[in-house]
């Protein structure tokens, strides 16, 4: 087995930990966070840990009305600006806690008078010496290149921070248990995988709290699979990139049952017409019946919490099909773990 496989495999477990150990932590930050003026959150991250940001923007702003923005690195990095930061939160996200460009934006955003918080997995990173708070994942070494423990991690630090920053109670004690019946799929995974081994293009299509998910596996299956993997919003992908499709053309979608389902079937309908290839990950029967192929969800799992189980049949998807391929997902070309970048 893959280490990347492995890892995929270790998240309930993650998840789990994770709750055990950092809840009362979050739940003392977010006590102190409602006693401030807050006005702004903002997210700094690369990467994976970017694709677990867009997600925390979608949660933060739905759950607590505050304005979130994802940051721009450069901004502070090369332009040097100088933010007007003093009733803002600022949360850098990094699974080592070593990018040195999200570092600098917490730095100056301490500067410019923000509150800081870290989530990292790695807690003598140097993250840990520059925020204000940091929120651990216990995740244990994360060693495949993709990651996979680490993203869905982070997530699930934005739900616990969402629900103690808001007087209702946030159910993510389900996730775990979700995570595990979602991990049962692997053998199904197993066999679509067979069909998309001569992939070289497709979409991935996400919508709300689902859109990073879309970025996490399109990044998985570049980074894995050499896949160009293109993703977009079901509302967006109307918008001009529909026209990219053709007969056999390869489209990847989560659509859970929820508020998103409308505009999932109307894009699903309109596939079908062009005999596009759509896979679904989903937990709607009539999502299921107009797709290609699906990877059916448990239907206990509300939208609200699906992001998190949804995005593991993906990530057994990218490391299935790079195996299929003949390739490693451990070593993937030109990759390091740790990327450094300014």
């Amino acid at each position: 087995m893959s280490l990347m496989l492995q890892e995929i495999t270790e998240q309930p477990v993650v998840l789990e930990r994770t709750i055990r150990e950092e809840l009362s932590k979050v739940q003392r930050v977010g006590k102190l966070l409602r006693k401030k003026d807050i006005d702004l959150i903002v997210l700094a991250a690369r990467g994976s840990s970017d694709n677990a940001s867009l997600f925390g923007r979608y949660l933060l702003e739905i759950t607590t009305g505050i304005p979130v923005s994802l940051s721009a690195p450069s901004v502070f990095t090369i332009y040097n600006s100088t933010l007007r930061l003093n009733r803002a939160v600022v949360i850098g996200v990094s699974q080592s806690g070593e990018g040195i460009d999200v570092n600098t934006v917490l730095q100056r955003a301490k500067e410019c008078g923000a509150f800081t918080i870290g989530i990292t997995n790695e807690p003598e990173s140097s993250m840990t010496k520059i925020a204000d708070e940091t929120l651990l994942i216990h995740a244990g070494s994360e060693k495949a290149v993709a990651a996979t423990k680490t993203y869905t991690g982070q997530m699930l630090h934005f739900y616990m921070l969402a629900s103690a920053l808001i007087d209702k109670k946030i159910p993510f004690e389900r996730i775990p248990n979700f995570c595990a019946e979602a991990l049962q799929l692997r053998s199904l995974v197993e066999q679509i995988v067979e069909r998309y081994v001569f992939m070289e293009n497709c979409v991935v299509v996400g919508r709300g709290l689902n859109y990073g998910n879309a970025y996490e596996l399109a990044l998985k299956l570049m980074e894995t699979c050499y896949v160009v993997a293109e993703r977009f919003s079901s509302a967006d992908f109307f918008h001009g990139p529909l026209a990219i499709v053709e007969r056999r053309f390869p489209v990847i979608m989560f659509a859970p049952c929820g508020v998103t389902k409308e505009s999932n079937l109307s894009l699903l309908k309109r596939l079908r017409e062009l005999k596009a290839d759509c896979l679904s990950i989903t937990n709607d029967a009539e999502v299921a019946s107009l797709s290609s192929r699906h990877i059916l969800m448990s239907n206990e799992i509300d939208e609200f919490l699906s992001p998190i189980p949804f995005i593991i049949p993906a990530q057994l998807f990218a490391a299935l099909l790079a195996k299929a391929k003949g390739l490693d997902a451990d070593a993937p070309r030109s990759l390091s773990k740790v990327t450094k970048t300014i």
